[in-house]
């Protein structure tokens, strides 16, 4: 005769936006309703696009984006762009992110490289970071090698790392990483998402009405970093005393995007100072009336055509000293 389980069923550890649910048993429940507002875009006249698989074994893709009358005799710069959403959500197919990629890729102008990455909590940290070093090793060799969008295009010695808050925090650990690789000439981090167990000031008293709130970014860092890790982990807080020293990293220049509304702006400027006194060139934007993820949040906003103008400086004339 079968015995009754006195088990009680799995219940909901993590609930987030209700798009995503982590179970006590570790069952992931993730929802198809879009996390950030849907809305009919512009569309962007002359960007050709196409995705393209980098990494077979997990059947990771990117979607590529290029403008078709691009001079063959002008090579491009090619921006691996990495989406954010808290290492747990999002996908380079959010209308959100296609919209930005286009029109980076028409204004910059640049070969954009829109990276999708496994998501946590399936996949906790480094996972997504892993995946980000896959995109310039496939970039590199099978990429460059034979697809034509690439050969025809771009300039393999003018390769930027970006991304937007997660995104952005990848877009690091890459430029750490393959710093003193030549092909890696600079790396643009938009309102990158770090953390770190001390509030900041802007951490305590946080902006009201804005779209990243202290309890989400706390609950994404729970449900992204490796079991028992807390906020100081170097993956979330990359200038904390126990992180690798960035002192020795050979890093390429680095733009920081920081926002004025932005719980993280203390953060985010604080990574930039460190970054100053040990050396490294680094240049800030300061968006002081935006809000975390602004540019994803509002492409077509008047933020958005400047951030653009910002980084088309950055990556065709180098940082500014200022």
């Amino acid at each position: 005769m079968a015995m009754s389980s006195n088990a009680a069923p799995p219940h909901v550890v993590e609930d987030c936006l209700g798009v995503l649910q982590l179970l006590s048993d570790g069952t992931v429940l993730r929802s198809d309703f879009p996390v950030l507002p849907t809305e009919s875009f512009p569309d962007v006249t002359g960007v050709q696009w196409k995705d393209v698989v980098y990494d077979s074994e997990r059947n990771l893709k990117l979607r590529m984006y290029r403008r078709p009358d691009t001079d063959t005799a002008e090579k491009l710069p090619v921006l691996v762009y990495f989406h954010g959403g808290g290492f747990c959500l999002g996908s380079f197919a959010q209308p959100n992110i296609h919209a930005c990629c286009l029109r980076l890729a028409a204004e910059l102008p640049a070969v954009v490289l829109s990276a999708d990455y496994r998501l946590a909590p399936e996949h906790r940290l480094p996972a997504a970071i892993d995946d980000g070093a896959a995109v310039l090793s496939w970039l590199r060799t099978a990429g460059g090698g034979v697809d034509p969008w690439l050969t025809e295009s771009i300039d393999f010695s003018r390769v930027f790392v970006s991304g937007e808050s997660a995104g952005a925090n990848i877009a690091h650990h890459l430029a750490v990483r393959f710093g003193s690789d030549v092909r890696v000439a600079g790396c643009v981090l938009l309102t990158p998402f770090f953390g770190g167990a001390e509030r900041t000031a802007s951490e305590s008293r946080p902006p009201p009405g804005v779209f990243l709130t202290i309890e989400m970014a706390d609950q994404f860092w729970r449900m992204s970093l490796p079991e028992g890790a807390d906020r100081d982990h170097p993956l979330a807080n990359p200038v904390c005393s126990g992180g690798s020293s960035l002192e020795v990293a050979a890093l390429p220049p680095v733009l920081v995007v920081a926002a004025g509304r932005d719980l993280l702006r203390d953060r985010v400027l604080g990574y930039a100072e460190r970054l100053k006194v040990m050396g490294k060139v680094v240049e800030v934007a300061d968006f002081v009336g935006e809000e975390h993820g602004f540019f994803v949040l509002q492409p077509w906003g008047e933020a958005a055509a400047e951030l653009i103008r910002v980084m088309r400086r950055f990556i065709h004339n180098g940082a500014s000293s200022s």
